[in-house]
């Protein structure tokens, strides 16, 4: 009977769909994250004139897709709005701007290696350039059963993940 119970929990955790954010490169399925409406993440850049750390912050919204919500950076410069959201002001020597709701869903992103782009994710960050031709990501939410995206999760379990 106890036999039957785990065989049955286990193909429930495999099968049953849940929200996933989803990062291809091509068609091909590069990683997956568990999350939930509400989650949050961080992409960070060097930004390719100033050679400052740039980031912005999406959230994943209730139906699944995907919202810019701050931005923020070290220095104005070229391409840098001069006022973008509802909130503008320094915090720790960054520029911060807040309240933007602008949806993003998908999300594409050319994740050149010159400007080291990274994913920061429930307390990690991501490497997510590597060299050669800079790889076109694409980020968006998806419902699936864990069986669905095993590859991409050990994808992201095998790849060196740091402190952010």
């Amino acid at each position: 009977m106890a036999a039957v119970l785990i065989i049955a929990a286990v193909l429930a955790a495999l099968l049953w769909p849940r929200s996933w954010l989803v990062i291809q490169e091509g068609k091909a399925l590069r990683y997956a994250f568990p999350t939930t409406s509400g989650s949050d993440f961080v992409l960070r850049w060097t930004h390719s004139v100033e050679k400052e750390d740039w980031e912005e912050r999406f959230q994943i919204q209730t139906d699944g897709s995907l919202m810019l919500v701050e931005t923020r950076f070290k220095t104005f410069g070229a391409g840098v709005p001069a006022a973008v959201g509802s909130e503008t002001r320094l915090e720790q020597g960054w520029v911060v701007m807040s309240g933007i709701h602008r949806p993003v869903d998908p999300l594409h992103v050319q994740a050149a290696e010159a400007e080291h782009y990274r994913l920061c994710f429930q307390g990690r960050t991501l490497d997510l350039t590597h060299p050669g031709v800079p790889p076109i990501l694409t980020f968006t939410t998806r419902e699936a059963p864990l069986l669905t995206m095993l590859p991409a999760r050990f994808g992201t379990w095998w790849r060196q993940w740091r402190s952010p």
